[in-house]
């Protein structure tokens, strides 16, 4: 008889890492700092985005971290978006900076990401701090990465010599978690020793059933929604849904968030799950806040 598996609560993982938090500013504080300051900007009036950053700018108030949302409209041009963030790459009082993806069609988002001081990075999209994390170098490891790293690592899941199968190629997901759990653990940044597979679009469906069943771990992260169904996932694999995907509920005519697992079939296969929505999102919320901690730290050393 097989048992269902453990749903890792994300929200409750992320409430350990908020207490965490919540000490280390204080700490900061205590000893005469400047509390850590986050500067968001945010483009244009994509719903999805408002969302995000009211989410992330919501947890830093609650962590006493503090922030500001500075709003442009959809047509502001690439020069002075770049403008406005060498002004508070040069604002002391700013320790983290991020500008919320995705950007105007008519905007080149890595120019925007290579304008933000690599220290202030709290996204980790700097071209430097991607390089760094693919040396296995300190660097600003971006949220959703480092999410799913802090929640294997947290439920006790093994990765040395296990294997491990990402669906998903995107720069700021998939590439570096494959960068993260592939690496070497006496690294400068330590990885997760594991034999990581990296899936996408090109790889046949058939393909991708057989890697499915060799994998201990599953990362999905390929915006598809239901793409890893109970069939191909291995007995007690740990399965990681990073997909966020708005659907219309047939029922209900409303909106709602489905990752990119069938979670209730997977779920009574799997030995680890988690949710969407209650997993990955609130931990990346979480890490966002970390790496800005991080910064008002690295502030103080220079």
């Amino acid at each position: 008889m097989t048992h269902a598996a453990v749903v890792i609560s994300g929200k409750e993982m992320a409430r350990q890492i908020h207490r965490e938090i919540q000490r280390d500013v204080e700490e900061l504080v205590a000893q005469g700092n400047m509390r850590p300051h986050l500067g968001v900007v945010l483009v244009g009036d994509d719903p999805a985005s408002r969302t995000y950053v009211r989410n992330k700018t919501r947890a830093a108030s609650i962590l006493g971290i503090s922030s500001d949302t500075v709003m442009r409209p959809g047509s502001v041009s690439q020069e002075e978006l770049l403008e406005l963030i060498d002004k508070m790459n040069r604002d002391w009082r700013v320790s983290g900076l991020l500008v919320q993806l995705p950007l105007p069609d008519h905007i080149n988002e890595r120019a925007v990401c290579n304008a933000i001081a690599p220290e202030k990075d709290v996204d980790g999209f700097h071209i430097v701090n991607i390089g760094k994390l693919c040396l296995d170098q300190r660097s600003m490891v971006p949220a959703t990465p480092a999410a799913v790293w802090e929640i294997i690592k947290r439920a006790g899941i093994e990765t040395v010599g296990k294997n491990v199968l990402v669906a998903g190629r995107s720069k700021n997901v998939g590439m570096p978690i494959a960068m993260l759990l592939h690496s070497d653990r006496k690294h400068e940044r330590p990885g997760g020793d594991a034999t990581v597979t990296i899936t996408h679009r090109c790889t046949p469906r058939e393909q991708l059933k057989e890697l499915m069943s060799l994998a201990d771990i599953v990362i999905a992260a390929a915006g598809v929604p239901r793409l890893i169904t109970a069939d191909m996932v291995k007995e007690g694999a740990a399965v990681i849904d990073v997909g966020i995907n708005r659907i219309r509920d047939p029922t209900t005519g409303k909106l709602r968030l489905i990752g990119d697992v069938d979670f209730e079939g997977v779920k009574e296969k799997a030995g680890f799950i988690t949710p969407v929505p209650g997993g990955v999102g609130p931990m990346t919320v979480a890490m966002l806040m970390r790496n800005t901690v991080t910064a008002a730290r690295n502030a103080l050393m220079h």
